[in-house]
């Protein structure tokens, strides 16, 4: 593996040095493997930086250059490829929030899309264990870069690709880029929380600050009421919540329009048809002690909005299906009118929080002029959308410090921590076991960015262990829950107060803790956090709870399945203990004391109940 490695390290090190933008593709035979970078002739030329190996990690940095130094054009699009033997490679993790992560054949078109507002650089090869084989990262988060890793069939090699520039680019002087390559024998989750640490650590991502209200439950009105939404019919949803210990309330799409046809065309004038007396609202909700957040979708104005005809000639796009024009940022007076009405919600209004949808409509297309001319003050749209969104979290945290902005799965990148806090599992209404593997995804890149559930929802007839897997394939997120309490049974109700209260009284171990997910292929059947001395083990199918810490004195086990039966695994001296059975009630099953006869301990625990080990 060590000669392999420094095969790569080397290879990659002549590529960067050699490549010439006059030649349209130059090979490398290197121990009988090849490699090359391709790129279109142009008036740019090649450099390369800072190339190094430190701890297992390969970097290079790649310049682009125009020979005229004081003239701009646009910068030619190139490609790094490299192959690497496919040795104890089970698949390849990505992103991409519906990823099935089977490698695809050479052949393939499928590749990772990664912009300012859409995924992130970045995926990974993962051995059958779940090790890293080799994870790959760039620094352009803001510009489109597909990212390839495919395997031949007559060779069984992974051939790599990075193509950087394809899509439309404004005219510049240089463009640079950062590769990083971790071929250390570590777990995958570790090796990708790495990658968005040296994200973090890069001055332009760094990301905005983190409030504590981010990180506790929160009620949603959007499965449960839709665009339906009556004031007094949400603050007394909103009174349950609070009682069950949710503390903030998310207004969904429906405070701005009397319309509840599916669809954007009322959209962009953001007057508040059904939440007539908003500043009321927020007021009682408040009293509650909650916090209050409010949906708008950042690039929409509607076909039949007031404002619609203000902006014409103003448009990156139009969409006959969802009945909305999408607003071109490059305008000052677009990104003027979009900050006016969010600093209005949060000085005016005095919401807490903003929840800003569909930010990845902000893009370019093939008859997009990329020039700072017509009212444009940018050429990139990207590069705009950044000044929006800078200059928005900017004059918001000057009015409230603490304010929360939550994105939507899908534009999650290092990028986007600049601007929003809250990173929420993208729309799988009553998906539990697809929420559970989004969160984790999700949780991989975001560093301390708080990571939200998508909404909760289940049938209100279902048995109430069944409904409660909805919220236990969520345990390691901040759940948001979305249905409407008033009208749950009790024993629901019974459900979410108890395992509401155990979220909040362990939020530290399950948001701060040692994140450890197992079983990628499988949609992660085991995840435990650790910290301190306690450990909190989610199990969804009928796998073993490994206890190997030595510092652990106190393990729960939340038998997330229908199965009753809960094997436990001592990995060291163990040797009396209690064990506390609980339904998902919070009613006390059993309560016992144990000498332990062997390693292995099976407990019978009811269907999404908790086992509670304690060293005595």
């Amino acid at each position: 593996m060590k000669a392999i490695q420094a095969l790569l390290f080397i290879t990659l090190f002549i590529i960067v040095n050699s490549v010439h933008a006059e030649n349209v593709q130059q090979e490398f035979s290197i121990n009988g493997h090849k490699f090359q970078i391709q790129s279109l002739k142009s008036d740019f030329s090649f450099s390369t930086s800072d190339v190094r190996m430190e701890n297992g990690i390969y970097y290079a940095t790649i310049h682009q250059s125009l020979k005229n130094k004081h003239g701009k054009a646009i910068p030619t699009k190139f490609s790094v490829k490299w192959q690497t033997p496919s040795h104890d490679i089970a698949g390849v993790w990505n992103p991409i929030f519906n990823n099935d992560h089977i490698i695809p054949a050479d052949w393939s078109s499928k590749a990772l899309d990664s912009m300012l507002t859409r995924n992130a650089p970045v995926y990974t090869l993962f051995g059958h264990d779940d090790v890293n084989r080799y994870t790959v990262a760039v620094s352009d988060a803001v510009n489109l870069v597909h990212l390839s890793a495919k395997v031949r069939e007559e060779d069984s090699m992974i051939y790599h690709e990075l193509e950087f520039l394809s899509e439309k680019h404004k005219a510049v002087n240089t463009y640079s880029v950062k590769i990083r390559i971790d071929m250390r024998n570590i777990p995958f989750y570790q090796s990708l929380s790495d990658v968005a640490s040296w994200w973090a650590n890069m001055p332009e991502f760094k990301p905005t600050h983190v409030p504590n209200d981010a990180t506790d439950p929160m009620y949603s009105t959007w499965y449960s009421y839709h665009q339906v939404i009556d004031h007094d019919e949400l603050l007394a949803e909103a009174k349950i919540a609070a009682s069950l210990g949710y503390k903030a309330i998310i207004v969904d799409d429906g405070w701005q329009t009397n319309d509840s046809n599916r669809g954007y065309a009322y959209t962009g004038d953001w007057e508040p048809e059904r939440l007539k007396n908003i500043e009321k609202f927020v007021d009682e909700i408040h009293q509650l002690g909650m916090k209050a957040l409010l949906w708008y979708s950042i690039p929409f104005v509607g076909e039949k909005a007031k404002v619609a005809d203000t902006f014409k000639g103003k448009y990156l796009s139009h969409s006959e299906s969802l009945e909305t024009y999408v607003l071109d940022p490059r305008y000052p007076e677009v990104r003027k009118y979009l900050i006016d009405h969010y600093v209005n919600a949060i000085k005016h209004w005095k919401w807490d929080g903003l929840k800003l949808d569909f930010i990845d409509q902000f893009k370019t297309n093939k008859d997009t002029v990329l020039e700072k001319r017509d009212g444009r003050d940018f050429a990139s749209v990207y590069e705009a959308v950044d000044k929006l969104m800078s200059d928005l979290i900017i004059e918001l945290t000057a009015i409230n410090p603490d304010v929360m902005v939550e994105f939507r799965q899908r534009y999650i990148g290092p990028a986007m921590r600049k601007y929003g806090n809250m990173f929420r599992a993208t729309d799988i209404p009553n998906g539990a076991v697809t929420n559970r593997r989004r969160i984790v995804d999700l949780r991989l890149l975001s560093g301390d960015t708080a990571v939200h559930s998508d909404m909760l929802m289940w049938h209100y007839e279902e048995p109430v262990e069944i409904a409660a897997l909805q919220l236990l394939n969520i345990f390691h997120s901040v759940p948001q829950l979305s249905v409407r309490l008033a009208e749950l049974p009790k024993s629901h109700l019974n459900m979410v107060t108890h395992y509401t209260q155990y979220w909040s009284e362990n939020k530290d171990v399950l948001l701060n803790g040692s994140f450890k997910p197992k079983g990628i292929f499988a949609n992660y059947p085991l995840i435990s956090s650790e910290k301190g001395q306690k450990q909190i083990i989610a199990l969804y199918d009928d796998v073993v709870a490994n206890i190997s810490e030595s510092n652990i004195n106190q393990t729960d086990i939340l038998n997330a399945k229908k199965s009753t039966s809960v094997i436990v695994k001592f990995e060291n001296d163990w040797q009396k203990v209690q064990l506390i059975v609980k339904d998902c009630e919070g009613n006390v099953v059993s309560k016992t004391n144990k000498r332990l006869q062997s390693s292995l301990l099976d407990v019978e625990v009811p269907a999404s109940g908790m086992l509670s080990i304690e060293k005595m």
